[in-house]
This record gives structure tokens, C-alpha cells and sequence, in this order.
């Protein structure tokens, strides 16, 4: 892989950089050395405006904030909906908006999830936020073919975060998913199906609606 300044809203690990920068809300409660740290609320247009003009020289932008409120659709909170949509869909896309004109010739990671293509009661809203996602960085690949950006999606099962913490399902190690990633994007893959799980959900679109969620 080229050497990259690159730029995540979760942790940070590529495998060459000249300088990393990590996103957060609370820039405080993440140390890692080497990277350069930003105060930034992916759902707020103004301080990610605020976090391109800080850097101006970003070539990987990796897109990773999430939120999971275990919402129902029908009966959950509208505000919580909400809240996992302006995430992972209207703050993908504000990151991708203001950081596109410093990427042209690098490369952009979505994290989707294997739930883009799946649901479970209690996870309604965060599929419907990670399907639009999903979309949003299909469409986003075709927009920015020409100049030339890659952008690749990244989908798994849960993965051990503290994100993830009181879910009892097996998970995935976060070396294990962060190397496929790397791998897919070396290869200029524009999909990256890091785990069985996903593998399986996708394949199931060919079939059975529920992706194998029958209640």
C-alpha cells in the first residue's frame, strides 16, 4: 500500500502512513500513539467542515462512527432512529462531502454491516441506517470514478468493540477484520466480505427475505 495520510472516526491501523489522524467527540478518551487526534461530531456539518480544513492533505478517509440503540421500528423512539441514521448514513456522507476534494487518487472505507442486508427485533433501526449506507457508498463509488477515488465498503458480523460489549454473539477480533480491510483495499476491491457472517447474509439475497432471521 502507498503511504497515506489517512483519517478515521474510529481507531486507526494502517499498515504505512506518513500521518494519522483519529476523530471523536470526546478527543480525550483516545490514545494512540503517533496520531494526531480531532474533536469531531460526524452529524454535525459545521465541525466536520471544521476537521477537513484541519488536516487538507487526507488520501485514506476511513468512515466508522457507530451507534447501535437497539430500537424497534415500530415502537422505538423516533429520536433514536434518528440519532443511528444521522450516524451512520447523514454523517457518512457529510465526511465524504468535505473530504472529497483532498481524496482525488486516494481512497475512501465505509463500514456497513452485515445487517445492510438483514434484521433482528431490536436492531431495526441500525439495519435501516446501515442498509442506507450501504447504498450511499455505492452511489458515492460511481460519482467519484473519475477522479479517480476509490471507495470500498467493508461489511461483517459484530466485532469485539466496546460498542458491542453487552451483545452476547460471537465476535469477531478487531486485527482480524482491520486486515481484511487493508487486504481488500491493496486489491482495489470494492467490496470487502470480511467474515462468515456476511458472506452468508449476502448470499441469502438471492433467497429468503429474512436473511435467515425467521422469528
Amino acid at each position: 500500500m502507498a503511504r497515506h495520510n489517512s483519517l478515521s472516526s474510529g481507531t486507526v491501523s494502517v499498515r504505512s502512513t506518513t500521518m494519522a489522524y483519529a476523530i471523536a467527540r470526546r478527543p480525550e478518551s483516545v490514545d494512540l500513539p503517533g496520531v494526531r487526534v480531532l474533536p469531531l461530531d460526524v452529524t454535525d456539518p459545521d465541525s466536520v467542515a471544521a476537521a477537513a480544513r484541519a488536516t487538507g492533505d487526507v488520501t485514506l478517509l476511513i468512515n466508522n462512527a457507530g451507534v447501535a440503540t437497539g430500537t424497534d421500528m415500530v415502537g422505538g423512539d423516533l429520536d433514536l432512529i434518528r440519532r443511528e441514521m444521522d450516524t451512520h448514513f447523514w454523517g457518512t456522507l457529510h465526511m465524504i462531502r468535505a473530504f472529497a476534494p483532498q481524496l482525488a487518487g486516494g481512497a475512501i472505507l465505509n463500514v456497513p454491516s452485515a445487517l445492510s442486508w438483514s434484521a433482528y427485533p431490536g436492531a431495526g433501526g441500525y439495519a435501516a441506517a446501515k442498509a442506507a449506507e450501504w447504498n450511499l457508498t455505492n452511489a458515492v463509488r460511481l460519482e467519484l470514478a473519475a477522479r479517480p477515488t476509490q471507495v470500498t465498503g467493508l461489511l461483517m458480523g459484530a466485532v469485539d468493540t466496546d460498542m458491542m460489549a453487552s451483545y452476547d454473539v460471537p465476535k469477531n477480533e478487531p486485527a482480524v477484520i482491520v486486515k481484511a480491510a487493508l487486504d481488500g483495499l491493496e486489491a482495489g476491491e470494492w467490496e470487502v466480505l470480511a467474515d462468515e457472517t456476511a458472506r452468508a447474509v449476502k448470499a441469502s439475497l438471492a433467497g429468503d427475505p429474512s436473511g435467515g432471521q425467521k422469528t
